[in-house]
């Protein structure tokens, strides 16, 4: 800048005064904004990353007087700095900068730091950071919860050279972001969360990405009569993908995250293990996950139970070690399936008939989206003996109905499978998260490693419920060596209605 600094004087009134980078970067696509028609005050933060540090930095500002000296401060603060100094910049460093702020002014200093963190993201998500590589640095996804930060712990403990990367992946109005793991909410818990422990902290913004893989997904599933599982989704399209590539480009030696999961080192390469608490069990949830991925992973928590984990969490002094967990998916953040359904484009298909085995209409429903197979609440027919979900038909919007036994099935269909061994190792299958695995063995003996449209699935015994859309996660024991989606029931529709009126 023009003017001489050994003239400026220092805090609020200089940065209003002499304001550094005030329009600087003003089209760089690696910037961040924060603010808006709520409060009257916006701040944008711009930076340019060379290789590991932050070579230019610039602001713009609209509203109050601080709002234009916390975007300078900023500047003052990051530009020429290693970028993993600029990823701890807290909004307590601005008002420091500034010579300090009461705490209406700290608003503008809230703004400015976040403003600057989604800089560094976007900077960071195309790209642009280039470390040297460190075998003692690890990245550690952080959800702003207490097993991704008792996985933060547990590798600060070890030594670790520590970087926290929280994922935004949807913002919704209409839902509860505190609910969720990825709201713009859960990414300012979690920034804040690894500042307190001392952890440089980037946000990956994925929402398009998010949005196209795994929400429009869940649409039309659901619009095709399917029960997807988004979260096997996510972790295999989106998540791990994103963070495995900002680790490489950090220089980490590896990506760790707070899944309840174990890898399993063979001479045929990794492969993920169920984790020692069954209860917590994960390794569903991440059975997309290829071999190569799994080389660069860690899950600190995979050999820990729950209770374990609370207490470590409780010693090292966080905040959430008795923060509760969420308990649906991150995109409903508490709201209801049929309202989130009419909101993004996929609304229930309307009134449809209610069938039995026979065909014969029983009641109406209020669009198939909204059941799955194997249910019985909420069918709202009388009958004699409990009712459950048979089948759907998406294409005449109709229910079939009947008793529990009709939902038995000892062979499945399984699209776009995945398996990372050959076909014959498949001893067993978890067909949805909570339920047990079944011994079974893939009819196909002879499928290699790789991908495959289709196999049958030959279970040793029947199971209930076989729903389209969910996971199959084959197993060899507690190794998952394979995935796919299920189809459906294998037998022909025609014969497994005979079978049931036989029985």
């Amino acid at each position: 800048m023009a003017t001489d600094p050994v003239a400026r004087g220092s805090g609020l009134t200089d940065h209003l005064a002499f304001p550094r980078g005030k329009g600087a970067l003003a089209r760089s696509p690696h910037a961040g904004a924060a603010g808006g028609a709520a409060c009257g005050d916006l701040v944008r933060v711009a930076v340019r990353l060379e290789g590991d540090r932050v070579a230019e930095a610039g602001f713009d500002a609209a509203g109050c007087a601080a709002a234009q000296a916390a975007g300078s401060a900023v500047v003052e603060l990051v530009e020429g700095e290693p970028l993993l100094v600029a990823a701890r910049v807290t909004a307590a460093d601005v008002g420091r900068e500034l010579g300090g702020l009461s705490p209406e002014r700290m608003h503008a200093a809230e703004l400015a730091a976040d403003a600057l963190h989604r800089a560094i993201g976007a900077a960071a998500r195309d790209g642009a950071p280039r470390l040297r590589p460190s075998p003692a640095r690890t990245l550690v996804a952080m959800s702003g919860g207490v097993d991704s930060a008792v996985a933060a712990q547990l590798a600060l403990e070890r030594g670790d050279e520590v970087i926290g990367v929280t994922l935004e992946l949807w913002a919704d109005p209409a839902g509860d972001g505190t609910l969720s793991c990825c709201s713009p909410q859960a990414v300012t818990g979690a920034r804040a969360l690894a500042h307190r422990m001392g952890i440089p902290h980037i946000t990956l913004d994925l929402r398009e990405g998010f949005r196209r893989e795994v929400v429009d997904d869940f649409l039309a599933a659901h619009a095709a009569g399917a029960t997807p599982n988004p979260c096997v989704r996510c972790n295999g399209l989106v998540r791990f993908d994103a963070m495995l590539a900002l680790a490489e480009r950090l220089g980490a030696a590896r990506l760790a995250t707070g899944h309840y999961a174990r890898i399993e080192r063979t001479p045929d390469g990794p492969l993920l293990r169920a984790a020692a608490d069954a209860r917590k069990d994960q390794s569903y949830m991440l059975a997309r996950l290829a071999p190569a991925e799994l080389e660069r992973l860690w899950f600190p928590l995979g050999e820990l139970e729950k209770p374990r984990v609370r207490g470590l969490a409780e010693a090292a002094g966080l905040p959430v070690a008795r923060k509760p967990e969420s308990q649906d998916l991150c995109f409903l953040a508490g709201g209801a399936r049929a309202d989130f359904l009419a909101r993004h484009g996929s609304a229930p298909s309307g009134p449809g008939e209610i069938v039995d085995l026979e065909g014969r209409v029983l009641g109406l429903h209020p669009g198939h989206e909204l059941f799955t197979v194997g249910q019985r609440r909420g069918i709202g027919v009388p009958a004699p003996e409990p009712l459950y979900v048979i089948a759907k038909d998406a294409s005449r919007n109709r229910i079939t109905v009947g008793p529990r036994r009709a939902l038995a099935t000892t062979a499945v269909a399984v699209s776009d499978v995945r398996l990372h061994r050959p076909a014959a190792a498949v001893d067993r299958v978890k067909l949805r998260y909570r339920s047990p695995a079944v011994r079974c063995r893939v009819e196909q003996l002879d499928a290699a490693t790789g991908s495959h449209p289709g196999v049958t699935l030959l279970l040793e015994e029947a199971v209930d419920g076989v729903a389209a859309g969910q996971t199959a996660c084959l197993l060899a024991g507690e190794l998952v060596v394979g995935c796919g989606v299920i189809a459906g029931p294998a037998e022909r529709r025609g014969a497994r209605r005979e079978a049931t009126l036989a029985v």
